[in-house]
């Protein structure tokens, strides 16, 4: 099931089995690692469920909690697709939505937060060294709120397939939160701009990440302005045309040139954050967005061999119109759904028939996916088991196959950090990658390895035990939630061991950092 280089296998084996005698002093872990990453039989215990079954659960979701394989050998693998795929026709639970209703900031539009937060300093003043430590502080909290709302949505929603989106479009149109007002923005942007258009239409979702303060803030096009002679400092910036180009629509090997993202840079101008002024009286639930033509270039442009008449907003949107539905858009978004839901290196058969939905559906997303979860590929057992997880894959199933709740957002966070992915914190706007590539190195086990530990604690710091469960964790209990897809040697290795560790053997073990 899982084939783990010869060179990783030695460098796994030697650091890992280093560490865990150092944190466990148990012999059996060894054993385990030893036996898992060398073995080639990885037949599965007779109480597992169909592996497709268990398959589509740690794809279409960040894995099964309790009774979630008890649903789809209910219902069906076809139906538990549609289900997931139509999020609306869930039932969201009464225990989520009020804990994300005691999150005063939850949900709120950017012109809202903008207007509640933003500092006002008094006429002719500028803020004061305590006001501008408050306003950091306040706007700090604020983003841990967000965190917060995304995590319990992660971890306890049922609408999993939404949250597996979610996390896929942010990475896709990703956000660094800490930049300029951005604390006081993210969570409207993944809850107003990306949420919605998850598993809708692409061109919304575009235009919805396009027009959002937090994108335009973070990627410098509130500074892209026409040179004028009487403002010296004003000028073209490309950050946020390149990156619309390379990253969220065509892809760097699109066919466009620089001429094309100085053009798009040109057609952007103006595009700016609401100003305090319009904040006052703006609708409640507007988005924050504001084109000021003073700082727009209003001539002609040339941008993939179509001219573009000098018109104003109405050329950005005549833009991304156009990136929407273009050849090139619908296979870098192919490439990056297969991947990301197939393998780290997708087949080339189903991205081109990806594509050609993508282009006659109008880039409605819904409908690719469902075109991909039937697919021949998709349901290749060759693919099972094969993605390794990243850093916030592996944290969230493993909380949910413990059916525990968040009770510390900072601290569960820190944690994420610690193994490079902190939420909302990549510098970088190509967002964090999801191939083993980037995250399969002894480092990033150790770490695993630790979080591992902890969750087999009687008592976790971050994390509380629902009504009906007990910790420490039960290896029956995670047993049955997962499916029992375990090899027959790591089963053995779990078994032999003492109670208190096999909780920790479970989440440590090769298998389960795969999906």
């Amino acid at each position: 099931m899982i084939n783990l280089g010869k060179r990783f296998r030695n460098v796994w084996l030697k650091r890992t089995i280093k560490h865990c005698l150092l944190i466990l002093g148990i012999c059996c872990l060894c054993s385990l690692l030893i036996v898992v990453t060398s073995g080639n039989n990885h037949a599965v215990s007779a109480q597992s469920i169909d592996p497709l079954k268990l398959h589509v659960l740690n794809r279409l979701s960040f894995g099964p909690r309790p009774g979630d394989i008890e649903h789809i050998q209910n219902i069906g693998i076809d139906a538990y697709i549609q289900e997931q795929l139509s999020p609306q026709s869930i039932k969201q639970s009464s225990e989520l939505q009020q804990k994300l209703d005691r999150i005063p900031t939850f949900n709120l539009s950017a012109v809202q937060m903008l207007r509640t937060h933003l500092p006002k300093p008094k006429e002719g003043k500028k803020l004061s060294l305590r006001e501008r430590r408050q306003f950091r502080r306040r706007s700090r909290n604020i983003k841990v709120a967000a965190i917060k709302a995304r995590l319990l949505q992660a971890t306890e929603s049922p609408k999993q397939l939404e949250e597996v989106m979610v996390d896929f479009w942010f990475n896709h149109f990703n956000v660094y939160a800490n930049k300029r007002l951005n604390n006081l923005l993210i969570g409207s942007y993944d809850d107003r701009a990306l949420r919605p258009y998850a598993l809708g239409n692409f061109r919304d979702l575009l235009f919805a990440a396009a027009k959002h303060p937090a994108m335009l803030s973070y990627l410098d096009n509130i500074s892209n302005q026409a040179p004028h002679p009487r403002h010296p400092k004003w000028g073209i910036n490309e950050n946020y045309a390149r990156e619309l180009l390379e990253l969220h629509t065509l892809g760097v090997e699109g066919g466009y040139t620089q001429a094309d993202v100085i053009a798009l840079a040109k057609i952007l101008t103006g595009w700016q954050r609401m100003p305090s002024k319009q904040l006052e009286t703006a609708d409640l639930n507007d988005n924050g967005f504001y084109f000021n033509p003073k700082t727009h270039d209003f001539s002609d442009k040339i941008f993939l061999n179509q001219k573009i008449m000098g018109s104003g907003e109405a050329e950005g949107d005549y833009v991304l119109e156009l990136l929407a539905r273009h050849p090139a858009t619908a296979r870098h978004i192919s490439y990056k759904l297969a991947q990301y839901f197939v393998s780290d290196n997708p087949p080339e058969t189903l991205v081109k028939q990806l594509s050609q939905v993508f282009l006659a559906s109008n880039g409605n997303i819904k409908t690719v996916l469902e075109t991909l979860f039937h697919s021949q590929e998709f349901r290749d057992p060759r693919y099972f088991h094969q993605k390794f997880k990243t850093p916030y894959q592996f944290v969230i199933s493993a909380i949910r196959a413990a059916n525990l709740s968040i009770s510390h957002t900072s601290r569960l966070n820190g944690i994420l950090e610690q193994m490079s992915m902190e939420i909302y914190g990549c510098l970088s706007p190509n967002g964090y990658p999801n191939t083993a590539s980037f995250w399969l190195n002894p480092d990033a086990l150790l770490r695993r390895l630790d979080f591992s530990q902890i969750m087999a604690r009687k008592n976790i710091p971050f994390l509380t035990a629902n009504s009906s469960d007990t910790l420490p964790l039960r290896k029956q209990d995670l047993y049955k939630t997962l499916g029992h897809a375990f090899s027959d040697n790591t089963h053995n290795v779990i078994t032999d061991s003492p109670t208190s560790k096999q909780a920790m053997l479970i989440f440590g073990s090769p298998e389960f950092m795969y999906r």
